[in-house]
C-alpha cells in the first residue's frame, strides 16, 4: 500500500501524499527521535520539526522523485534528516564561534568506533571521504545507520544481494573505524 501511494504521489497525485502521510508518520517520528536522542544535550530541534523540514524539502523539489518502494522513501528521508542535522550542527558551531560540535552517540556506529563518540560533523565528513573511496559502501552505511533500514531492505533498494550488502557493510564499518580513529 505504501509503495503504491508513493508511486501515485510521484505521478503528481497530491491526494496520495495526504493518504501516505499517516502511514509513514510513525516511522519517520521514530527515526527522528533516534537521531535527536543521539544529538547534543541542548538540542532545540524537536522530532516533529525535523519531520516537517524533511517534508518541506521533499515537496520543494521541482522534479518529483520517482519512488520505487517504501525502503527507497525511507532511504531518502534518512539522507535528508542527516543533511538537516549536519546543517544544524554547522550552524550551532558557527554560532559558538568555532566551539565544539555536539557529541553524538550513534548507537550502532558506537560499536564501529567504541573508544569515542563521534559528532554529526565528524561522521558526515567521514562518510564523505568514504563516498569518494567507494560510493556504494557509503550509501549502504547511510541507509543502515541513518535510515534504519535492514540489510534485506538495503539489498532491495540498492539492487544487490544480501551477501554483498553484508560484506560491504563489514568493509565500510572497518574503513570508518580507521578513519574516525585517525588511522587513514
Amino acid at each position: 500500500m505504501t509503495t503504491q501511494l508513493l508511486i501515485d504521489w510521484s505521478h503528481g497525485n497530491r491526494a496520495a501524499l495526504e493518504e501516505l502521510t499517516p502511514h509513514v508518520q510513525r516511522e519517520l517520528h521514530a527515526l527522528a527521535r533516534r537521531y535527536l536522542r543521539r544529538g547534543r544535550h541542548n538540542q532545540t530541534l524537536q522530532p516533529t520539526a525535523l519531520i516537517n523540514e524533511v517534508y518541506l524539502r521533499l515537496l520543494a523539489d521541482s522534479q518529483p522523485i520517482a519512488w520505487e518502494s517504501r525502503a527507497h522513501f525511507f532511504g531518502i528521508a534518512a539522507r535528508l534528516m542527516r543533511q538537516i542535522l549536519v546543517d544544524s550542527a554547522r550552524e550551532h558551531r558557527a554560532l559558538k564561534r568555532g566551539g565544539e560540535a555536539f557529541p553524538v552517540t550513534l548507537d550502532e556506529l558506537a560499536a564501529v568506533v567504541p573508544s569515542q563518540a563521534p559528532d554529526f560533523l565528524e561522521v558526515d565528513e567521514a562518510l564523505t571521504r568514504l563516498e569518494q573511496w567507494d560510493e556504494r559502501k557509503a550509501k549502504i552505511i547511510e541507509l543502515r545507520y541513518f535510515g534504519g533500514l535492514s540489510r534485506e531492505e538495503i539489498a532491495t533498494v540498492c539492487g544487490l544481494t544480501l551477501a554483498t550488502v553484508k560484506r560491504d557493510l563489514r568493509l565500510a564499518e572497518a574503513w570508518l573505524r580507521r578513519d574516525l580513529l585517525g588511522q587513514r
